[in-house]
């Protein structure tokens, strides 16, 4: 179920934001989305994605980042994209299938519609594959 957003998860999307302000890559554009993640004790990670054949997202570069230091309970995470990072977009499949893994709770910044709402990273991937064992 969609539900609005906070004064913290305008926060975060300003820090999504802010780092791909700071790396986007107009010339080769290795470098096009930023993400943040915010953890349950409320510490904000970001990243951007690193365009390879075999390049890793920017909501996957914030993860790592936050288990990196130690984080394991996340509470939201948002991804945009451009030059100021303008748009929110919704994770790809393979992030949904990570998001579902890692964060089944965590709440996952969306715009629908022109509108900006969040839902749980478990909701984006009906009938997911799940590891039994």
């Amino acid at each position: 179920m969609m539900q609005p957003l906070t004064d913290k998860d305008y926060e975060l999307i300003a820090e999504a934001q802010r780092v791909i302000r700071l790396n986007y890559d107009a010339i080769h554009e290795n470098h096009t989305v930023g993400a943040a993640v915010r953890s349950k004790s409320g510490k904000i990670f970001a990243g951007v994605n690193m365009y390879s054949m075999h390049g890793a997202c920017a909501e996957q570069i914030a993860i790592g980042a936050a288990v990196t230091q130690g984080e394991r309970d996340f509470d939201t995470i948002v991804a945009v994209r451009g030059k100021d990072g303008s748009e929110i977009i919704p994770p790809c499949g393979n992030c949904r299938q990570i998001l579902h893994d890692y964060m089944p709770d965590c709440e996952v910044i969306l715009s629908v519609a022109g509108q900006h709402a969040k839902i749980k990273a478990k909701e984006l991937l009906p009938f997911s594959y799940t590891f039994e064992g």
